[in-house]
């Protein structure tokens, strides 16, 4: 028996120690996390949702909005549901076939879609649906995110990883934790010329690169690198024109998509608060390979928190919103219409909705 037992330990610290995995993790230094404090400090304003319904679908990533406000949003099927203007629930319009996530409608009510699966599409107003760019300087698009549509048609949109394809690695969500916990830094923005068919790349070397919004000014790209719990701006028009800068910092959770709300601030969603496993690792690379060997369910993992900020053009957070009871979980962004914020989440099988009447004053009021 004990000759069992030591060889049955050898294996297990064998296993733990040599097995390969996909991940070749490096050392950096995890910012000090300050928690729900500060402006951040824990509150419930994001837990008075009403639900709209998505049928069978389940996991709305993201929102557009269409010149008769319609509204698309994106599911793990492939479906792309469309809310008419006072309906109570989405409906099925078209399906890619991959995972959409990302999310713009342009000038001429093309939904230009980044699939995670299959590159940037646009899906024309009638359903026909084309794929614009699958790769760029001969590397694959691997995992589309997010997208935006700047006023002169150019396209910007993320590619989150080269390296975990979503499609390869078991979906979106176990390519993002092993980008994640490698943090050799996979991701890029890009952008993508509809006259000339041309996509090129912006920025390179992103933790995860995420969402995508471009100022209503138009003179740079605010994207989330995930990783990092940070938002980059990125320069396309000015004096700083190709520079690159940190927009906000330090930030409690990871940041998923961002968009631009009517006023000109930007909402940001947190798919999850830190984890404080993951940061005390930052600086053990042996040690976080180790960690991707143990059975799934001992792995650093997104936690059920609803979490959405706004915040200005000068990175001052204005709006905080949190559901700590996690009822709307994995939280990725926000549209804001008139009336209403319509927030979006990786996995709920409904649609979230505040009607902005029933929030707390915010600092953007």
């Amino acid at each position: 028996m004990r000759i069992i037992l030591i060889i049955a330990l050898l294996s297990v610290t064998g296993y733990l120690l040599f097995w390969p995995v996909p991940v070749e993790p490096v050392a950096w230094d995890a910012p000090e996390d300050s928690g729900y404090s500060g402006v951040h400090l824990t509150n419930d304003s994001l837990s008075l949702f009403d639900s709209l319904s998505l049928g069978n679908e389940f996991g709305p990533e993201d929102f557009a909005l269409r010149s008769d406000g319609s509204i698309a949003t994106a599911t793990h099927s492939g479906a792309i549901l469309l809310l008419a203007p006072n309906a109570t629930h989405f409906t099925p319009w078209v399906n890619t076939g991959g995972r959409p996530l990302g999310l713009e409608f342009d000038a001429n009510n093309n939904l230009i879609v980044a699939d995670a699966y299959l590159g940037l599409l646009s899906v024309s107003p009638s359903g026909d649906i084309t794929l614009l760019t699958d790769s760029v300087d001969g590397t694959a698009i691997v995992y589309a995110d997010d997208v935006d549509v700047a006023k002169n048609g150019m396209i910007y949109f993320s590619d989150a990883t080269t390296k975990f394809s979503a499609k390869a690695y078991g979906g979106t969500l176990s390519g993002s934790l092993l980008e994640i916990l490698e943090h050799k830094g996979h991701g890029r923005l890009l952008a993508y010329n509809p006259d000339t068919q041309v996509t090129t790349v912006l920025m390179d070397g992103l933790i995860f690169a995420n969402g995508v919004a471009i100022s209503q000014n138009q003179q740079y790209i605010l994207i989330n690198e995930t990783g990092s719990y940070r938002v980059l701006r990125y320069f396309i028009a000015g004096p700083k024109s190709g520079l690159v800068e940190v927009f906000i910092d330090n930030l409690p959770g990871f940041p998923d998509n961002i968009a631009t709300a009517p006023d000109g601030d930007y909402w940001v969603g947190f798919a999850s608060p830190r984890s404080a496993s993951l940061d005390d690792l930052s600086n053990s690379p042996f040690l976080r390979k180790v960690v991707q060997r143990l059975p799934a369910s001992l792995r650093p993992k997104a936690k059920a928190y609803g979490h959405v900020i706004k915040i200005n053009e000068q990175g001052k957070v204005m709006r905080d919103l949190q559901d700590p009871t996690g009822h709307y979980p994995l939280t990725t962004g926000v549209l804001e219409t008139t009336d209403m914020l319509y927030i979006s989440s990786l996995t709920a099988p409904h649609v979230a909705v505040i009607n902005k009447a029933n929030l707390p004053k915010g600092d953007d009021e």
